[in-house]
């Protein structure tokens, strides 16, 4: 169904809650304001396939801006919120956005991006409520709820379905929007993908959803907008907390819930006495992804939580998913599933399938189509040479039971001494020290070996990284790895470049060991 179907059905029936206050949207509530701002974007100039912009924290507006564009037939780009102005400048510019929805607290980054963007035409501006202040006089900038209450409530006259253009997270490059063909159909018969994704989630009417993560990325987006689609109840979190997360379960009597491995570590590492405080009966489906989950953390995970814990594999461009329940993955652990949705091949380096067991690149027959917006020679690089298949890089082999397993990102691979090392293997292994916070394993350069393996790790608090911390955390290593996989040397740093995603921004890193020059090779 669609929410307007809710709304009608529905109307006082909690939509969205902000965690931490409580502040409730009802269905009638996110409708009327979702057909305003249709008519606002209408008005703006933008009609079907269009695109504008979302650049803002967690909040209700936020979600009201992606329901906005659903039933106008745009492309919205959710941005990432902690991007800085050059970055922001490069999406709103690649994204051939004209309209641009942001905060008050956003509202600084966006004038010094503006600079740079002479496309944008209005700015709207959540939460400014327009005090007469000089900044938001200037000509495209517009106070948000000023612009909503020139327009009605009714449904515009042209709906249509309309989708979200999001961003690869730029870990290996230039960010690439990711554009699916939007065929010319009501809003409330979505695409196959999403319809696939909430049958995978097990979704169902009047579940209540809760999101931990940053509203911009791509499965926290998918998973608010289906749970929107089948009546559910969205509880938004301003920010992952561990004990705020535990907490809100309880207090809202959670069903369904996505995380990334880094909030499990987090929660397990809070003092058992927090730890087992709260009610979590409720919850029936916890779903995990993004980023691979050391097979201690999830061990654990799944003996405190039970046999909730599902996983799935899929990269934002949606080129196929495999997924696994909990008895799957203790059958067959460190698993990301079986493939459930496209056809998988796993290439060697010349393009040859290699022996089932063996590692290489990950290749799907596309099971949705795509491209990267304004950009053929990206997506003909992701491409196999006739076409058929794609990758975003991906390496991991499959066993004989068909199970995938990741090893790493082709990206990162480490060629030490003529050897392949996947650094995934020893990152984990540090990320489940009880001494470590947080840890990034890369190849640094060696002028004999060309490459060798570099640890950079953040610690608990209170812990000290010295020389002893590093003979222990070595000692350690070598009871789990073959020599050359363990790192020659590592470095502490105060926290580490993850995205509020979880994913680890480890080209930040690698790229202060290798200088300013564009060759990764000695």
């Amino acid at each position: 169904m669609y929410p307007g179907a809710y709304a009608d059905q529905y109307p006082n029936r909690p939509a969205v809650i902000m965690a931490a206050t409580g502040e409730t949207k009802t269905y009638a509530q996110l409708e009327a304001r979702a057909n305003q701002l249709a008519h606002a974007l209408r008005d703006a100039g933008l009609n079907r396939l269009d695109h504008y912009a979302i650049f803002m924290e967690n909040n209700f507006d936020y979600i009201e801006s992606c329901a906005a564009g659903e039933r106008a037939g745009l492309y919205y780009t959710c941005i990432n919120s902690f991007l800085t102005a050059d970055e922001l400048a490069y999406i709103l510019n690649n994204s051939c956005s004209t309209v641009v929805i942001t905060s008050r607290l956003k509202l600084p980054i966006v004038e010094a991006a503006l600079q740079h963007c002479p496309k944008v035409e209005q700015v709207w501006v959540v939460g400014h409520r327009d005090t007469g202040e000089t900044r938001i006089q200037q000509a495209r900038l517009l106070d948000f709820e000023g612009v909503l209450g020139r327009f009605p409530s009714s449904s515009i006259a042209d709906e249509s379905l309309g989708t979200s253009m999001l961003y690869s997270s730029g870990t290996t490059g230039r960010p690439k929007g990711i554009i699916r063909p939007l065929p010319e159909q009501p809003p409330g018969e979505p695409l196959p993908l999403y319809q696939f994704l909430s049958s995978l989630w097990m979704y169902r009417e009047e579940m209540i959803y809760l999101s931990p993560a940053p509203l911009y990325h791509s499965a926290p987006q998918a998973a608010v907008n289906l749970t929107l689609r089948i009546g559910g109840t969205v509880i938004v979190m301003e920010k992952f907390d561990p004990a705020s997360y535990l907490k809100h379960i309880e207090q809202y009597q959670v069903s369904h819930s996505q995380l990334v491995p880094t909030m499990f570590s987090r929660m397990l590492k809070l003092d058992e006495s927090v730890r087992t405080s709260f009610d979590l009966s409720s919850l029936e489906v916890a779903i995990h992804a993004a980023a691979p989950c050391p097979k201690m953390v999830k061990e654990q995970m799944i003996a405190w939580w039970g046999p909730i814990i599902h996983e799935y594999y899929g990269a934002t461009e949606g080129l196929g998913f495999a997924a696994c329940n909990t008895a799957e993955w203790l059958a067959h652990p460190g698993t990301v599933g079986k493939v459930v949705l496209g056809d998988l091949v796993v290439l060697d380096d010349e393009g040859n399938p290699v022996p089932t067991g063996e590692s290489g690149t990950l290749w799907f027959k596309t099971a949705t189509e795509f491209s990267y917006h304004d950009d053929v020679e990206k997506t003909a690089e992701s491409k196999s040479p006739d076409g058929s298949m794609t990758t975003v890089g991906d390496v991991g082999y499959v066993d004989e039971d068909g199970f995938l397993y990741l090893t790493d990102r082709a990206t990162f691979m480490i060629i030490s001494g003529g050897v392949n090392i996947y650094p995934q293997e020893c990152e984990d292994l540090l990320i489940s020290h009880p001494r470590v916070a947080d840890a990034a394993v890369f190849g640094v350069p060696n002028e004999d070996l060309g490459e060798e393996v570099k640890a950079v790790v953040q610690l608990n608090e209170g812990e000290v990284g010295d020389g002893a911390m590093t003979e222990a955390l070595l000692a350690y290593l070598a009871e789990h790895l073959a020599r050359q996989k363990i790192p020659r040397s590592i470095d502490y740093e105060a926290s580490l470049p993850r995205l509020p995603t979880g994913k680890l921004y480890k080209r930040l890193l690698r790229d202060r060991y290798w200088g300013e020059g564009r060759s990764k090779i000695v």
